[in-house]
């Protein structure tokens, strides 16, 4: 499709599009919920089920790969069955991963039931990415894909808050509980969301993924994303369990922690007004100043204060760097938004695992300090080569770009 019309943008009144942004709101408010319940409840889980933090930590981090790996998968499908159907189909496995770890006897087969449900929820954000490019025109798109983060950053503040808050009154497989159940009530929800228009499915279903991957520009966002992943997602798993090794409890490390949500909240709002009156450069130089000051407290001493700000800080970066990347990842290759997004998504979830893997064996000795540390070293040169990345890929697009 042409990148300067995206159909039914023209057509599509004001009051019809708004709810159809609340509904891809829902989506990615569901599936960031249950993506962030699992950090506060790591400390539980590994008391409950008699096992060493580090063997927890692999269950997240094997969330977080299937979350990756099934990014290209469902974006392939939603090319061909569209994007909607693709998001209902995914909720049924996610619902049933989501039920089953309630009951889920030992740590292997709540780390087989987390892996279906991470692989099955990964379809709704990227899902709800592709659909606001699809329906809204370049020159506004980041606004409702800043609309769509924000309700994920709600989503991260309520996992994180409420996870920790409800395994201290009811246990922490209540909490699989409520996203496996809200899987369902979305899954009827969508019914009300109408499919953008796609073009016919014709050709080789991975000629998209190669368009995506001869292009210079999208390798440059993927790594970026890559690193991303490690240094945000993957770090911000370990504070909460970083408090609870200090003595506090689920529900105060999630608090805490929560901050995340609360930042990139607050953060996003910003960004919505600031989208046109700032280059994408600019927004990610703020997003990285973010990044880099949210880390150097905790790399300095790991308390109550320093997890807080740490979290509202992140927020701050995921609201301003993770936005202009995602907005770029929906318009550098936009005969292939779909399997752009799709690797986008993949590559981000990925470094997550990646990150949150390296990350275990320091975490189970105790060494929070030291991740955080490493959490600020690569913090830096990740900021630095997005801000120049993205200054020089405006300065050299064609006119027409978005």
């Amino acid at each position: 499709m042409p990148d300067d019309l995206a159909p039914g943008a023209a057509a599509a009144p004001a009051r019809d599009q708004n709810r159809r942004l609340r509904l891809l709101q829902l989506s990615a408010l569901t599936s960031t919920c249950d993506r962030f319940a699992l950090a506060p409840l790591l400390v539980l889980i590994a008391i409950d089920l008699g096992a060493s933090l580090a063997a927890v930590a692999a269950v997240a981090s094997g969330y977080f790969l299937a979350y990756g790996l099934m990014q290209p998968v469902w974006g392939l499908l939603s090319d061909r069955i569209g994007r909607v159907r693709v998001m209902r189909v995914a909720l049924v496995g996610a619902a049933v991963g989501g039920i089953a770890s309630v009951f889920a006897p030992t740590l292997v087969v709540l780390g087989v039931s987390r892996v279906l449900a991470g692989g099955c929820f990964a379809a709704l954000i990227p899902a709800s990415l592709v659909y606001v490019g699809d329906s809204w025109p370049p020159q506004v798109r980041q606004r409702p894909l800043s609309d769509v983060l924000a309700a994920s950053a709600l989503g991260t503040a309520t996992a994180t808050a409420g996870a920790g808050l409800l395994a201290d009154l009811l246990g922490w497989r209540a909490v699989f509980g409520v996203t496996g159940v809200a899987g369902i009530a979305l899954w009827f929800a969508l019914r009300k969301l109408p499919e953008p228009q796609l073009g016919p499915a014709t050709g080789n279903p991975l000629r998209p993924v190669g368009r995506v991957l001869v292009s210079g520009w999208a390798w440059t966002v993927l790594l970026l994303a890559f690193v991303e992943g490690i240094v945000v997602l993957g770090a911000l798993t370990y504070l909460a369990p970083a408090l609870q090794s200090l003595g506090s409890t689920a529900a105060v490390a999630g608090l805490a922690s929560a901050g995340f949500g609360v930042g990139a909240l607050i953060w996003s709002r910003v960004v919505r007004l600031l989208v046109g009156r700032v280059p994408p450069a600019g927004l990610a130089a703020i997003g990285g100043g973010f990044l880099a000051a949210a880390w150097a407290g905790p790399a300095v001493a790991v308390n109550l204060v320093t997890v807080l700000i740490a979290g509202l800080l992140l927020g701050g970066s995921w609201a301003f760097l993770h936005s202009t990347l995602q907005s770029w990842a929906t318009d550098v290759v936009p005969q292939a938004r779909a399997a752009a997004v799709a690797l986008f998504a993949a590559v981000l979830f990925f470094g997550s695992s990646v990150g949150t893997a390296i990350g275990a064996s320091a975490a189970n000795e105790g060494a929070f300090v030291l991740l955080f540390r490493v959490a600020l070293a690569v913090a830096v040169p990740l900021a630095v080569v997005a801000v120049l990345a993205r200054a020089r890929y405006d300065g050299r697009r064609s006119p027409t770009a978005a």
